[in-house]
């Protein structure tokens, strides 16, 4: 039976913000790449320079909302799969190809074990170049959300997790968790294998899911954080100012300089930057992130996600790295423009309808006639990744 599209709306449109933090996140990730590929920027760099802890927002985001949506309900494990399936594969395939044929025109070496690799969503337990960068190199953490997927229905079985006191002492364990394994950097000698371990290795970042999901349990629950949505972002502006001079101080070689440190000790200040933003939207506060634009912003970040690192490359490769902060800033804007636009129909003649298409002819859908009809009402938060990362608007 079809989901009551009024009951579905609603329910889809309870948490906007969530959304439209999206598009900022994957802004982050974008200035990031921009920085360190073309040429860097005034302010903007210095503030971006350790962007991809973006990516740690997405993780920490993929959880609450997976939690948020799931909490209480009962969804077959065949039905949760598919959909999550659904939800990252197809566009990942077309992102897959197109990074391939944009190597293969600036007549770079590819691996097909890397592309394999990629495609099957398990190119992030290994630290081999060939099989991290393999297909699309924004893709690692795409092999990163798999994991959480697989574990995410023996968290919601956690006993520790049903009561307030329990999630208290799992978000203070995950905390203290994640400065220990920044610290233990300093046990690695080979650098590469360190960053590895430290920023891509799935089990060091399902600390990050975890969290997630322990803050969106009790927000579902009725918690509310401590502080406004406006303080939470100020909280996260600061702690990216304060990577200024700390990356100035100590060069990126060390396992003590901000490179891993903004990855792994940025979580808790994303789960209250989420847990604000979703509060916000419960007490029915506007936020300026649930509007009609950031709306649509959010749903095509996963998509520029995944598709801005290959139109960079596309440029860098056929204009050249430019050799002036004016050079700079032109191939910024224009990458910008194309990617946000590549970004937009990826979204609409791809990702949205594939993702329909399989949900509707896997299990659960409505070719299924073993489909229980409660597991179609009332589940529009849509999981995802940063990478992807998940929406709260389109389950």
């Amino acid at each position: 039976m079809p989901a009551d599209p009024i009951t579905a709306r609603a329910s889809r449109d309870r948490l906007p913000s969530l959304t439209g933090l999206r598009f900022w996140a994957a802004l982050v990730v974008v200035l990031y790449h921009l920085s360190r590929q073309t040429g860097k920027l005034p302010w903007i760099s210095d503030l971006t320079w350790y962007g991809r802890s973006g990516v740690t927002f997405f993780f920490v985001l993929s959880g609450f909302v997976l939690a948020w949506t799931y909490d209480g309900r009962s969804v077959p494990p065949a039905v949760f799969f598919w959909r999550r399936f659904a939800r990252i594969w197809p566009l990942l395939a077309v992102s897959v190809v197109a990074s391939v044929a944009v190597w293969r025109l600036l007549g770079t070496e590819i691996s097909a074990r890397g592309v394999a690799a990629t495609l099957g969503l398990v190119n992030s337990w290994t630290p081999e170049h060939q099989y991290l960068v393999g297909g699309n190199p924004a893709a690692w953490s795409l092999s990163d959300e798999a994991w959480f997927y697989l574990l995410f229905p023996v968290l919601l079985m956690l006993p520790l997790l049903r009561s307030a006191r329990g999630r208290a002492w799992c978000a203070v364990v995950l905390c203290v968790a994640s400065v220990a394994v920044w610290a233990s950097g300093a046990l690695f000698d080979d650098s590469a294998v360190r960053i590895w371990a430290l920023d891509y290795f799935p089990p060091t970042r399902t600390l990050q899911f975890v969290l997630g999901v322990v803050v969106g349990l009790a927000v579902k629950r009725g918690w509310r954080p401590p502080v406004r949505l406006s303080v939470a972002v100020a909280l996260v502006l600061a702690g990216h100012v304060a990577l200024i001079p700390w990356s100035r101080a100590v060069p990126d070689g060390l396992w003590y300089s901000p490179y891993s440190a903004s990855h792994l000790l940025s979580a808790p200040l994303f789960a209250l930057l989420v847990a604000a933003a979703a509060a916000a939207d419960l007490d029915g506060r506007r936020t300026g992130l649930g509007g009609r634009w950031m709306i649509r912003l959010g749903h095509w970040s996963f998509a520029w996600y995944l598709f801005h690192e290959i139109v960079i490359r596309a440029f860098v490769g056929h204009l050249g790295r430019p050799v002036t902060q004016a050079g700079a800033l032109r191939l910024w804007l224009l990458v910008l423009g194309i990617s946000l636009v590549v970004a937009a129909m990826a979204y609409h003649w791809v990702e949205h309808p594939l993702e329909r298409l399989l949900r509707r002819a896997g299990p659960g859908g409505e070719g299924d006639s073993r489909r229980p009809a409660a597991t179609s009402r009332g589940e529009s938060l849509q999981p995802s990744p940063p990478g992807r990362s998940p929406s709260a608007s389109e389950e």
